[in-house]
C-alpha cells in the first residue's frame, strides 16, 4: 500500500474506532499554577523559579506545547532530556505537570524540507514560517510528522509520575486553509454527504447564475464563492478538520497514557472566531476533561463576564468540571499599544475564585515569566521582565493561601442551571456568509451579560442536545440556520411546558443556508403565533414598550403579523407603528416570546428579567451586579455560595440562609448577618 494511503487509513481508523473518554482521573484538590517555559528564559534559573513557585502555592504547570523544535532538532532525532531534568525537579517539589503535544508550531527543518506543509489562505496568500497554526492539517507529510511526535511525547511522559495529563495541541484551528489537499478533502466530504451532484444542486440552489455542477470534477474552489450553501458547508468542513485532528490525537495519546492521566484541550473563548472552527461537544466526548483559555478585561472595565461565559460554556460541553489552562496574569497583547492594563489590587484573587465558582478545578495563568523576545513580549506573565517578585506575584501568594483553606470544600463543585442558551455555530457561519449588520457572537454575549448581571445560572445547549426538559427557559439568539428536527424538538419542548425566547432571524434558513419557502419564521410560526413577509433595516427606532423609556429597535426589524400571539412592544413611526416588535404566545403547556429586532440593552433586560421573574429564575436574594453570586453543591452535599464584588466600592447585603460558615475566615455566619464586601473582594459561604 502506498505511504500516503497508509497515513490516511491510520487517521480514518483512529477517528472511526476511538472509544469515548471514560475518566478515571480524580481531582482531590484545587490546582493553581502557570504555563512554564524555562526554555524561553534568558538564563537558566529553574531552581530559583521553583522556590518562588512553591511560595506562590503553585502545584501545577503546563509545559512543552510549543517546543517541537527542541524535542526534535533534526528530522527523526528526538531529545527529551532537557525537559526531563526540569520535570523531575518539579516533581521533587510536589508540583504536577501537564505536557502539551507540540503540534501547533512546526520546526524550521520541516518547513524547509516539506514547504507544502505550510498552508495557503483563501485569498491565495501563503502562510509563512515562524507563526503558529500555519500548517495544512490535511497534509499527509504533516500528519506523518505530527503522529510521530505525539507518539514520542505520549510514550515518554506517560511513564513520568509528575505528569498528570496531556494538553492536545493548542487553540486548534484550520486557519481558513485552502490548499489542494484541503480542497480535495472537502470534495470527498461533499460526495459522502450529498452522494450526487443533483442533490447538491438542489440543496444549494446552484441553478442561480449558472453555478450548477453536473460532474464532481468540475467542482469550483472556495475562492470568490458567493453561494451561501457553499460557504456554510466550507465552514463546517473547517470545523470537521480541526475536530477530527484533535480526536485523532486523543486516540493516539490514549494508547500510552496511564488510567490516572487525562487528555484535555484548551478551547478558546466562544466569541473569538477560531473557536467557532471546532465542534467542541464532539471533541469533548473524547477527552477526560475539558479545558479553557479565557482572557478578559481588567481595571475599571473588569466585570467578570468573560470568566463566567467561558466557564459556563466549558462546563456545558462535557457537563462536568473543567480546567482553566490560560488566563490573564498581568497585561495582554502582542504589542505595547493595547491591552497594557495590569489588574488592580485584588483583581487577580477575585478572578481566580470566580473561575472556581464557575466549576473550574484548575486555574493556570499564562504565564509564569514575561518573554524577553518573540511576538508575545508584552503578554506579561506573573513575573515581569526583571523576573523578580512583584505586586501581582505577592497577590498570587495570598490567593494560594486562601485556595488551600477552602480547597477540600469546593473541589468538584457541581453547578446546575434551569436556564440554557442555545449555541449554534451553523448560525454564526450562516450570518457571516449573509451578514445583516448584526453579529451572532456579539448578540449572544449581550444576552448572556444581562443574565449574568441578574445572577441567573446558565448552561449552554447545542443543536443536537436531546435533553431539554430539565430547563425551564431556553434562550435562542439569532437561530438563522437550523434543520427541521431541531425546530420540531424546540416545538415539543414548549408544548410540554417549556419556555423559549427567540431573537430575530430564527428558523429563517434550513440546514443548507437556503431560505425556507414557508411562512416566516419557518416551522416556528405556529409555535410563536406570528408570521412576517417583510423586514427592514432600522437605526435606533424608538419602541412603545409598556412603561419602559428610551427603548429602541436597532439594525433589523421584522414586520410581524400576529396569528395567536399577544404583542409586548410596537415599533414607532407612521409606517412601522402598525407592526409589533415583540410578541408572546401560549403554546401547549408552555410559552414563547419572539423578538423581531435587535433590542437596546434596557429593552433586552426587561424581556429577560420579566420572564426570569415569572419562572422564579432570579437570584434567591435578589442580588444583582456588581455583586456576582455563584453557587453549587460540593462533594459533601452542602451548598457553596460565592459572593464576588466586581466594583471599586464597598457592597453590602444581608445573608438570608441559616447555619453558615465563612470558609475563608472559618467563622460561623448567622442568618441576617450583614455581609460587607470590600472593593474587588469576595466571601465563600458553606451552608451547614
Amino acid at each position: 500500500m502506498p505511504k500516503a494511503n497508509k497515513i490516511f487509513l491510520i487517521v480514518l481508523l483512529s477517528i472511526l474506532f476511538i472509544s469515548k473518554a471514560r475518566s478515571q482521573v480524580k481531582f482531590d484538590t484545587l490546582l493553581y499554577g502557570v504555563a512554564y517555559y524555562p526554555e524561553n528564559m534568558p538564563y537558566q534559573r529553574v531552581d530559583e523559579d521553583i522556590v518562588l513557585m512553591k511560595k506562590a502555592g503553585v502545584n501545577i504547570v503546563r509545559m512543552g506545547e510549543s517546543s517541537w523544535s527542541l524535542f526534535e532538532k533534526q528530522d527523526g532525532v528526538f531529545d527529551f532530556t532537557w525537559l526531563d531534568k526540569i520535570v523531575d525537579k518539579l516533581y521533587a517539589n510536589n508540583i504536577k505537570v501537564i505536557i502539551g503535544t507540540p503540534t501547533y508550531t512546526i520546526p524550521a527543518w520541516m518547513a524547509k524540507k516539506k514547504p507544502e506543509i505550510i498552508a495557503t489562505k483563501l485569498n491565495g496568500e501563503k502562510w509563512y514560517f515562524g507563526v503558529r497554526q500555519n500548517m495544512d492539517l490535511t497534509n499527509k507529510d504533516y500528519l506523518f510528522y505530527a503522529e510521530r511526535i505525539v507518539r514520542k511525547v505520549a510514550a515518554h511522559y506517560a511513564k513520568n509520575p509528575a505528569v498528570i495529563g496531556f494538553q492536545l495541541d493548542n487553540e486548534t484551528t484550520a486557519n481558513q486553509c485552502n490548499t489542494p489537499s484541503f480542497f480535495n478533502g472537502f470534495v470527498k466530504y461533499l460526495k459522502q454527504k450529498f452522494v450526487t451532484t443533483d442533490s447538491l444542486n438542489h440543496a444549494w440552489g446552484l441553478n442561480y447564475w449558472s453555478q450548477r455542477i453536473d460532474n464532481w470534477n468540475d467542482f469550483p474552489t472556495r475562492d470568490g464563492t458567493t453561494n451561501p450553501g457553499y460557504k456554510l458547508e466550507w465552514d463546517r468542513y473547517n470545523q470537521k478538520v480541526t475536530s477530527d485532528f484533535l480526536i485523532w490525537q486523543a486516540n493516539i495519546v490514549k494508547q500510552y497514557k496511564r488510567t490516572n492521566q487525562f487528555s484535555t484541550h484548551c478551547f478558546n473563548m466562544i466569541w473569538w472566531f477560531p473557536n467557532s472552527s471546532q465542534n467542541q461537544p464532539a471533541i469533548a466526548e473524547h477527552l477526560e476533561v475539558a479545558g479553557l483559555n479565557v482572557y478578559h478585561d481588567t481595571q475599571d472595565r473588569m466585570e467578570g463576564v468573560g470568566i463566567s461565559i467561558g466557564g459556563d460554556f466549558a462546563r456545558s460541553i462535557k457537563r462536568d468540571n473543567y480546567l482553566v489552562l490560560e488566563t490573564n496574569a498581568q497585561t495582554t497583547g502582542s504589542g505595547s499599544a493595547n491591552g497594557q492594563s495590569p489588574p488592580f489590587d485584588g483583581q487577580l484573587r477575585l478572578n481566580a475564585f470566580h473561575h472556581y465558582a464557575s466549576g473550574a478545578n484548575m486555574v493556570e495563568y499564562w504565564h509564569w515569566h514575561s518573554n524577553h523576545s518573540g511576538n508575545e513580549t508584552y503578554w506579561k506573565g506573573i513575573l515581569s521582565h526583571d523576573l523578580k517578585p512583584n505586586r501581582v506575584y505577592n497577590e498570587m501568594v495570598q490567593t494560594s493561601l486562601d485556595i488551600r483553606k477552602i480547597s477540600s470544600h469546593v473541589i468538584n463543585l457541581k453547578r446546575t442551571a434551569k436556564t440554557a442558551i442555545l449555541y449554534s455555530s451553523d448560525s454564526y457561519f450562516g450570518l457571516e456568509a449573509m451578514p445583516f449588520g448584526g453579529s451572532y457572537n456579539w448578540e449572544l454575549l449581550r444576552i448572556y451579560t444581562q443574565l449574568y448581571k441578574m445572577n441567573v445560572a446558565v448552561d449552554f445547549v447545542f443543536p443536537n442536545t436531546k435533553e431539554l426538559s430539565k430547563y425551564d427557559l431556553i434562550v435562542v439568539p439569532l437561530l438563522y440556520v437550523a434543520n427541521d428536527d431541531l425546530l420540531k424538538r424546540l416545538t415539543e419542548y414548549v408544548r410540554s411546558g417549556g419556555h423559549i425566547i427567540f431573537w430575530p432571524k430564527a428558523g429563517f434558513c434550513n440546514e443548507y443556508n437556503a431560505v425556507r419557502w414557508t411562512d416566516q419564521p419557518g416551522l416556528l410560526s405556529k409555535l410563536c403565533g406570528v408570521t412576517y413577509q417583510e423586514f427592514s433595516s432600522v437605526t435606533k427606532m424608538p419602541l412603545k414598550m409598556d412603561t419602559l423609556a428610551n427603548a429602541y429597535a436597532d439594525i433589523w426589524a421584522e414586520l410581524l403579523q400576529t396569528t395567536t400571539a399577544t404583542p409586548l412592544a410596537w415599533y414607532t413611526g407612521n409606517f412601522f407603528e402598525k407592526y409589533p416588535a415583540i410578541v408572546a404566545n401560549q403554546f401547549g403547556k408552555g410559552n414563547t416570546i419572539y423578538i423581531g429586532t435587535l433590542l437596546s440593552d434596557n429593552a433586552q433586560k426587561k424581556i429577560l428579567q420579566d420572564k426570569c421573574r415569572e419562572l422564579n429564575l432570579l437570584d434567591e436574594y435578589h442580588l444583582v451586579f456588581p455583586i456576582v453570586h455563584k453557587y453549587g453543591i460540593n462533594s459533601y452535599g452542602k451548598k457553596i455560595d460565592y459572593y464576588l464584588n466586581y466594583s471599586n466600592t464597598v457592597q453590602t447585603f444581608a445573608l438570608q440562609s441559616e447555619s453558615n460558615i465563612d470558609l475563608l475566615s472559618d467563622k460561623p455566619v448567622l442568618k441576617n448577618s450583614l455581609i460587607v464586601l470590600k472593593p474587588w473582594d469576595l466571601v465563600v459561604i458553606e451552608r451547614q
